[in-house]
């Protein structure tokens, strides 16, 4: 198992993604290959054997267009490890670079699985289970139902596979439960995947409300990644406010702070749940190799822990059972240009 990382990539690097990778290599028992210039990467290894380095002269930075980026610096870290992942050099690749460019790039080099339409940002949240995800979250700010459809689909083999949820509930996210709540999109969506659902192919629980996110009621939200994305950063808000709130309580008494030294140990655990830089990256699912798109403000242990993110998803056959069941994700006969 070799995992490419991009080391350019993200506001901490070459730092992070190279003691990152040193870490991987001891703890996971992985072969690594860091991208980027040689020199720059080589400061940060101190002197740790058994890393390859493939030299890449040119950085994608945030002022750099991401539709064309990946085209324009073809030495740059960030095309030379999605040109490795192609080439088979590597099982996956790891990147805390721009977004944009990750998901033009990964789209356009190592390409989509045959019959998907568009690619999917796929993050986990944390729930206080095994997490929900929340599929897309930014790629695809306008969709159509058939893309809504084969998200729930790799969604659901994510959650299975990963997360270890042996029938995964496949959500729609929506202003309402009721079955004819939403827009056009989403009342199509639903019956598309209520036909799905009731074949067998997924666990299609209905609607849902953003409120159902974090309560374990569901296992996969599928939604567009305009909606998504606010979402996500919702919670993110809500979280670092809840926390903030919490520890301000337990600091504004004496009696408070004993009653947080009696608790101590179960706030650090709260706290490791909520914490990103454990959490890994997220999933770039409907490309036809493992793709995880890291934190662009990651520290080491968020590059550790993408890292093993990766190494899960490239052995936990996802791809594979996406390749599977491509015909189940389509629209039905006569349906498709009402779509376009």
């Amino acid at each position: 198992m070799r995992i490419i990382i991009d080391a350019m990539g993200g506001d901490n690097a070459p730092q992070a993604p190279v003691l990152g990778a040193i870490r991987a290599k001891r703890e996971l028992g992985v072969d690594v290959t860091l991208v980027g210039r040689r020199e720059d990467i080589e400061k940060h290894l101190g002197g740790e054997k058994g890393i390859e380095i493939a030299d890449a002269r040119e950085v994608i930075t945030m002022e750099d267009d991401p539709s064309t980026a990946t085209r324009r610096k073809k030495d740059s870290s960030l095309a030379v490890a999605l040109t490795m992942l192609k080439d088979g050099k590597g099982d996956a690749v790891v990147s805390a670079g721009s977004t944009g460019a990750l998901l033009t790039g990964a789209t356009l080099t190592v390409k989509r699985i045959r019959g998907i339409r568009r690619a999917a940002l796929a993050p986990v949240i944390p729930n206080g289970g095994k997490g929900v995800m929340l599929i897309d979250c930014g790629a695809n700010v306008e969709c159509t139902s058939e893309y809504l459809l084969q998200f729930a689909f790799m969604g659901s083999f994510y959650s299975k596979h990963i997360l270890g949820c042996a029938n995964p509930r496949v959500g729609l996210l929506n202003n309402g439960t009721e079955e004819t709540k939403g827009t056009e999109l989403q009342k199509q969506a639903y019956t598309l995947l209520k036909r799905v659902s009731d074949e067998g192919r997924i666990n299609f629980i209905g609607n849902i409300e953003g409120s159902a996110a974090l309560s374990g009621e569901v296992d996969v939200i599928v939604t567009d990644g305009f909606t998504g994305n606010i979402m996500l950063k919702g919670c993110e808000g809500m979280i670092k406010f809840l926390m903030g709130q919490l520890k301000g309580v337990f600091l504004s008494s004496t009696k408070n702070k004993l009653a947080a030294l009696t608790l101590k140990g179960d706030f650090a655990k709260l706290k490791d749940m909520m914490d990103v830089n454990k959490v890994g990256g997220t999933a770039l699912l409907g490309i036809s190799r493992p793709v995880i798109k890291a934190h662009g403000s990651s520290n080491d242990e968020a590059i550790f822990s993408a890292i093993r993110q990766a190494v899960q998803f490239a052995r936990a056959g996802v791809i594979e059972e996406i390749e599977k069941n491509i015909d189940y994700m389509r629209l039905p006969a006569g349906a498709a240009k009402t779509e376009e």
